[in-house]
């Protein structure tokens, strides 16, 4: 069970006559990215859970949380100290603590001492109330006035404001051909603590082209609240693995720091390996293990809802909502009608999945028949097909010959 043995002391603000001023000040100060979370709770409520979706909600995360009982608030507040000791999140600014319940505060206090995090309680409100008082005298704190610490925000300046960052691929479908070999004919295999070599050392390369890695990000960081779900869809995208693999991860397979990752097959494919994980996917990983250690307190499958969430989305459609999918067939040419105008083209109705051998070492495997459905054979992911790609010198379709379904 994660527990930070001496967490920063708990600072009160008090800001009695509720300074619209101090208010805008907390509300500018949110940041995450900056490791600066504030906190509007949902007015109306005293539920613990809310809060917990409050904190997930300021995190990017889409809330209500869904697959645990309607009232337990456990998993939300596991789920939220999951993600804040994932991302870089040192200060968390809760608004309307006057208001707080003896069972919201106490949550805090938890998420405090799991996390570590810096917590800053405003009252807008010339006195604490009682039981607020009483249990700060069972933890550090230090209580200022508003005037000192949340000074008034600076007026926005349109000529300082900072451009929004342009998503040219947001709402459009991203075909990655590392999503058509997820589906696999064979059953999990059991856990394996093989020295897996390197990548690199097998000539295999993260086959996510730079140019969409970013949108990929931001689609599963803000696409689920469920770490283990968000982080299984990262690795499929940069390993290019299938069900089956990504099922033999466990937390001790994830590095210490969180940049390499071991899949296991046991021979059955290119062999286990370790994987080097990309920046932007090791917050998502890092949750998906911390999640584990908070839920179970234990190491175990990494891919895996350690909280006992039922009737939660599967990894393809998981992949479907945030509009990321194989390629898919090519879409029949249009013909002109006879008033010569050209039908606008509609988007499919349903993604197809195929199954596909590219990456079974042993013959048997291969002799599997390929369920492409049509959808585009993937290139193998070595240093000799990437060159020639960059070259120019591959057609988009190009697989090895040996590996290329009968026709």
């Amino acid at each position: 069970m994660l527990d930070c043995p001496n967490p920063p002391p708990v600072t009160v603000v008090l800001d009695p006559y509720d300074d619209v001023v101090h208010t805008r000040a907390a509300l500018a100060s949110h940041s995450p990215q900056h490791g600066r979370l504030t906190v509007h709770p949902t007015p109306g409520t005293d539920a613990a859970i809310t809060l917990a979706h409050d904190i997930l909600a300021a995190l990017g995360k889409p809330v209500p949380l869904a697959g645990y009982r309607h009232l337990d608030p456990a998993p939300a507040w596991a789920i939220a100290a999951a993600w804040i000791l994932a991302t870089p999140i040192t200060h968390l600014t809760l608004l309307r603590a006057h208001l707080l319940t003896p069972h919201r505060f106490r949550d805090l206090l938890t998420l405090r001492r799991r996390t570590g995090v810096r917590l800053v309680l405003v009252c807008h409100h010339r006195a604490m109330r009682a039981f607020l008082e009483r249990e700060l005298r069972q933890v550090d704190h230090s209580i200022a006035e508003a005037s000192a610490l949340l000074p008034e925000a600076e007026p926005a300046i349109p000529e300082r404001q900072a451009p929004h960052t342009a998503r040219p691929l947001a709402n459009r479908w991203i075909s990655l051909p590392a999503l058509t070999t997820l589906k696999a004919f064979d059953d999990a295999t059991g856990p394996c603590r093989c020295a897996a070599p390197m990548a690199v050392d097998r000539d295999f390369f993260a086959p996510v082209p730079s140019v969409t890695e970013a949108e990929v990000a931001w689609r599963l960081h803000r696409g689920t609240a469920h770490p283990y779900l968000a982080a299984q869809l990262a690795t499929a995208t940069f390993t290019a693995a299938s069900t089956t693999q990504l099922a033999t991860a466990h937390v001790r397979d994830l590095g210490p720091d969180g940049t390499t990752i071991t899949l296991h097959d046991q021979g059955l494919r290119r062999g286990c390996m370790t994987h080097p994980v990309p920046a932007w996917a090791r917050p998502l990983l890092r949750a998906a293990a911390l999640l584990r250690r908070i839920g179970a307190g234990t190491g175990g499958p990494l891919f895996h809802d350690s909280l006992g969430g039922e009737g939660l989305p599967s990894l393809t459609s998981f992949a479907e909502d945030c509009r990321l999918r194989p390629p898919q067939p090519p879409r029949p040419k249009l013909h002109r009608t006879r008033r010569g105008t050209t039908p606008t083209p509609k988007e499919p109705a349903k993604t197809i999945w195929p199954v596909c051998t590219a990456h079974y070492g042993l013959a048997w495997a291969r002799a599997e028949p390929d369920l492409m459905q049509g959808c585009p054979y993937p290139p193998p992911h070595t240093r000799k097909t990437i060159d020639r790609r960059k070259k120019g010198w591959l057609p988009p379709d190009y697989g090895l010959r040996e590996l290329q379904p009968p026709r």
